[in-house]
């Protein structure tokens, strides 16, 4: 494939490069290949949803990356999809995060099969995401601008730019906007992007070090300095700081010796770095779309949230966005979706981002305080969290995405809106059974009610295709439907088949 060519593998009903097939508009297209935008397109492709991903950049594999870390709750949907060995290989792992010199993380307390930060650049993920994607047949249009939308009750229509100045237009029943802080979809739906600059001038280098480091993470600060160094494995290290003193617009020129000053400043050694292959200024914002839905169109990722890069939870955040909606539409497209599911996406997505922004926006001016009032917080909030373990288990979920929990219904089990861990059943672990892109429903071993669904299921081809029903492998009495995201959709302490029937019904059609 050239670089604005498409995949060989796309279907036939699909539109050509100027937006025109004679056939019919395609069912989804996303906008933006980074890895929220292509983790989407994948889900939507592995769900038998024909989708084309649009994208401004040439195509070509770049070793340049903002984002280093993969969380926990991330790596657990990557094993839902088969793909979190492989990114494991790419990397390092941290089983501690140190913050403010005296807060200590213990990553191994989390309760996940990944009890760990995962150092590896987001090209990786992108690679293995892009592949995935490319295997299932999404289209892909690279060199392709969105200069316009407008969409009514059946679809939603995308000016789209290719590489020779010319527009054409494509039609999709619905459009997600995965393109960025600078999101073209979002400002042709009218949407705002409320917020304020937190961080006005910090820089990025990836450099080569004549020491190495003791860890694989090193932060720290000292005066008006702060800077960390991470290892990408591969013999280059990512350098990130900032300097109070000199914050300055981002096209401000770069150069090596400003990143070695304010390393040593902040780390007390710049440990011999050189020949940087990447040097770039930027600022950080804390920003959120009021609405990640307009009518048939979507946000997520950075189109929707932007944040200070405290915590590492950027590209994570806009992963687990991915991971909700992709279902969803799918659900949509084929007609079997629930009145209001498509709905549930801004209900549930929004909250977590606007508490990502909360929790990574407290870090960072804990990180920067200067006074001695927000210096004796920083060091209180510090204690706290070392001595409290319910304070530190928040903290944890948190950062690592583990512990949010989605909004259910008054009445609910307490279970409802929960995430699943990767529970062990007869057929193996939850997260295998998931690979299908199907919702799980669980139940007891040896339970008449599991004999019965299982029978039935088998003789509803449409059902079993986005229903796996599985039984613990333990003696666990509860009842769960989970969602094709892992988390729980219905659930009960003791359930007959007629109660199961009518969760089904409910949630899988």
């Amino acid at each position: 494939m050239n670089g604005t060519g498409t995949n060989s593998k796309s279907n036939s009903h699909r539109s050509n490069g100027d937006g025109t097939d004679g056939s019919g508009p395609d069912p989804v297209i996303v906008v933006g290949a980074g890895p929220t935008g292509l983790l989407l397109a994948g889900d939507l492709a592995a769900a038998g949803v024909p989708v084309t991903l649009v994208e401004k950049r040439r195509h070509k594999t770049s070793n340049l990356s903002r984002a280093f870390g993969v969380h926990a709750r991330t790596l657990e949907q990557l094993d839902a999809r088969g793909l979190a060995d492989d990114l494991l290989a790419t990397g390092s792992t941290i089983t501690e995060l140190r913050l403010f010199r005296r807060l200590s993380l213990d990553l191994r307390r989390l309760p996940s099969r990944f009890p760990f930060l995962l150092v590896t650049p987001q090209y990786e993920v992108e690679r293995l995401l892009e592949r995935r994607a490319r295997e299932l047949g999404v289209e892909f249009l690279f060199e392709r601008e969105v200069v316009g939308l407008r969409q009514d009750d059946s679809g939603v229509d995308l000016d789209v730019r290719g590489p020779d100045g010319t527009v054409g237009t494509h039609r999709a029943a619905y459009a997600v906007g995965a393109d960025g802080h600078r999101s073209a979809v979002r400002q042709a739906v009218g949407l705002p992007f409320p917020g304020a600059s937190v961080i006005r001038s910090m820089f990025l280098a990836d450099v080569r070090l004549t020491e190495r480091p003791d860890r694989v993470l090193t932060i720290d600060g000292a005066g008006d300095a702060f800077a960390g160094i991470v290892s990408f494995g591969d013999g280059w290290y990512r350098v990130m700081g900032w300097n109070r003193r000199h914050e300055v617009p981002d096209d401000t020129p770069l150069d090596l010796d400003e990143v070695r000053e304010v390393t040593r400043r902040a780390l007390g050694s710049d440990c011999g770095m050189h020949d940087a292959r990447w040097l770039s200024r930027f600022h950080s914002d804390e920003r959120q779309a009021p609405e990640y839905r307009v009518g048939r169109v979507f946000l997520a990722g950075d189109a929707a949230h932007v944040h200070s890069p405290a915590g590492g939870q950027g590209m994570n955040t806009g992963l687990q966005d991915a991971a909700n909606l992709g279902w969803k539409l799918a659900a949509a497209v084929k007609g079997w979706a629930p009145d209001g599911l498509l709905d549930t996406y801004q209900a549930e997505r929004h909250p977590v981002g606007k508490a990502v922004l909360r929790s990574s926006g407290g870090l960072v001016r804990l990180a920067r305080a200067q006074s001695p009032g927000l210096r004796a917080v920083r060091a209180v909030v510090a204690a706290f969290v070392n001595a409290a373990r319910p304070a530190q288990v928040k903290v944890l979920g948190q950062i690592s995405g583990i512990g949010y929990r989605y909004a259910a219904p008054r009445g609910s089990h307490r279970l409802v809106g929960t995430r699943v861990p990767d529970v062990a059943l007869e057929s193996g672990r939850l997260h295998e059974a998931l690979r299908g892109g199907r919702f799980v429903l669980i139940a007891p071993r040896g339970s008449r009610s599991y004999e019965s669904q299982a029978a039935s299921y088998e003789s509803q081809a449409a059902r079993k295709d986005r229903l796996a029903v599985e039984r613990w492998a333990s003696d666990r009495r509860t009842t769960v439907l989970v969602r094709p995201d892992g988390y729980v959709a219905w659930a009960a302490d003791a359930a007959d088949a007629a109660g199961i029937e009518r969760a089904v019904a409910a949630h899988v059609g």
